[in-house]
C-alpha cells in the first residue's frame, strides 16, 4: 500500500470485491480530469528543474473525490506541492515580556466558576470570546513542538473538568467543543501553546450537527452505521490505521492537506497519545485540531453511533508567506496538494513501533 498514490485510487476501487466497491461508491464519488497545456521551450527547461518532468506538467491528472453523504469535496493534484511559493524565515517566537500566557494567574482572567488546573495546563476565561462559555487551556510549555503526550493527556482532563464546571454553573450549556490552533499560521493570536474550549446552549455547533444529521440520514437510507462504513471504505483502499485502542484514517475529502481522523469512545489518554503520535509522525509545523462529540450532558438521543472524532489538518510550513486557503477552498471545494497515501505511508513507522 505504501507505494500507492492518489492517482491510483480509481484503479484501486475497481479491484475491490463487489460488496466493498458498492460501500465505497455509496459514500464517495471519484472523478478524474486531465489538464492539458503547452510549454514554451524556455518553460520546459524551468518545469523540468522545478517539477522533475515537464511532460507531467503539460498533461496533469486531477482526482476529485466527493463525499456523497456530507457533500465535502477535495481536488488532489500532488504536482501543486512543487509549485513555486513565496517563503521567508520562520517567525520569531514571542519574547518573554510579550507572552501574556507566561504567568496566567497574573495576566489572564478567570471564569466566574474559577479555573481548572492540572499538572501541565490551566484554564483562563477568553477575554475576546466567540461563545458565551469559552476559555483557553494554557500549556506550561509555550512551544507547540515541545509538547509531550503527557501535556495532551493533561489538557484533555483539564478541558473536561472545565466543561463540568461550566455546566454546573449553567445547566443549559451542554454542547462541548475542543479546538487547538497550533501556531500563528493556524489561526492562533498568541504563539504560546494553548487550546480552546467552549460549551454551547440550544444546539451543537453547526459542523458537528451537520455531520450528525448526515450520519442519521445515512443510517435511515441504508440501515448501516455511517462511521463504521466510512472507516471500512478507507480501510478497503489502505488509508486506515490503529494506535492502541484508537482507530484512525487519512480522510479522502479533507479540508486541509493530510487531514487525519482519530475515532474513539472518549476524550481520554488513549486519544491524547494517538494525537501526539500523529502530530509528531507527520512532522506538522502548524496545524488545527477539532474534537467532535455528542453532547457531554443531558440527552444523547439522536446521537447513536456518533464517536468522539479528532480532525487534524496540516496548515503548512511556518516559512510560507502566502495563505494556504483561497476562494475555492472557502466557497467551493478543498484544493489539496498533499497525497493522502503518502501521509498514510508516513504513519507506517509509528504503527510498527
Amino acid at each position: 500500500m505504501s507505494s500507492l498514490s492518489i492517482a491510483d485510487l480509481p484503479a484501486l476501487i475497481a479491484t475491490l470485491a463487489p460488496q466493498a466497491q458498492a460501500r465505497f461508491r455509496r459514500i464517495f464519488r471519484v472523478d478524474v480530469s486531465e489538464g492539458v497545456l503547452h510549454l514554451t521551450p524556455e518553460l520546459r527547461a524551468w518545469a523540468q528543474q522545478r517539477f522533475g518532468d515537464w511532460g507531467a506538467v503539460e498533461r496533469q491528472r486531477v482526482i476529485r473525490v466527493t463525499n456523497r453523504v456530507t457533500l465535502e469535496s477535495a481536488a488532489f493534484n500532488p504536482l501543486r506541492a512543487r509549485r513555486p511559493l513565496p517563503m521567508s524565515d520562520a517567525p520569531q517566537p514571542l519574547q518573554a515580556d510579550e507572552d501574556i500566557f507566561a504567568d496566567p494567574l497574573r495576566t489572564t482572567p478567570a471564569d466566574v466558576f474559577g479555573r481548572a488546573q492540572g499538572a501541565h495546563c490551566i484554564t483562563a476565561s477568553n477575554i475576546a470570546r466567540w461563545e458565551g462559555w469559552g476559555s483557553v487551556v494554557i500549556f506550561d510549555e509555550p512551544d507547540i513542538h515541545r509538547l509531550t503526550a503527557a501535556h495532551l493527556c493533561d489538557c484533555f482532563r483539564v478541558s473536561l473538568e472545565w466543561a463540568c464546571r461550566a455546566h454546573a454553573y449553567d445547566p443549559q450549556a451542554r454542547f462541548f467543543l475542543w479546538t487547538w490552533n497550533a501556531g500563528l499560521k493556524a489561526g492562533a493570536s498568541i504563539s504560546h501553546a494553548h487550546a480552546q474550549v467552549a460549551l454551547a446552549r440550544g444546539t451543537h455547533y453547526a459542523g458537528v450537527e451537520r455531520l450528525r444529521r448526515d450520519a442519521q440520514a445515512y443510517r435511515r437510507a441504508h440501515g448501516i452505521d455511517y462511521f463504521a462504513d466510512l472507516f471500512a471504505a478507507h480501510a478497503d483502499v489502505g488509508l486506515t490505521f490503529r494506535l492502541a485502542d484508537v482507530s484512525g484514517l487519512v480522510y479522502l475529502t479533507p479540508l486541509r492537506p493530510r487531514e487525519t481522523w482519530l475515532l474513539a469512545n472518549a476524550l481520554d489518554d488513549a486519544l491524547a497519545n494517538a494525537l501526539h503520535t500523529v502530530i509528531r509522525t507527520l512532522s506538522l509545523e502548524c496545524f488545527n485540531v477539532v474534537a467532535f462529540m455528542p453532547p457531554l450532558f443531558g440527552s444523547q438521543a439522536g446521537w447513536e453511533g456518533f464517536p468522539v472524532i479528532l480532525r487534524i489538518g496540516d496548515r503548512g510550513s511556518t516559512r510560507l508567506r502566502s495563505s494556504d486557503i483561497g476562494a475555492v477552498d472557502l466557497y467551493a471545494q478543498a484544493v489539496i496538494a498533499a497525497d493522502p497515501f503518502a501521509a498514510r505511508a508516513q504513519l507506517e513507522g509509528a504503527l510498527r513501533a
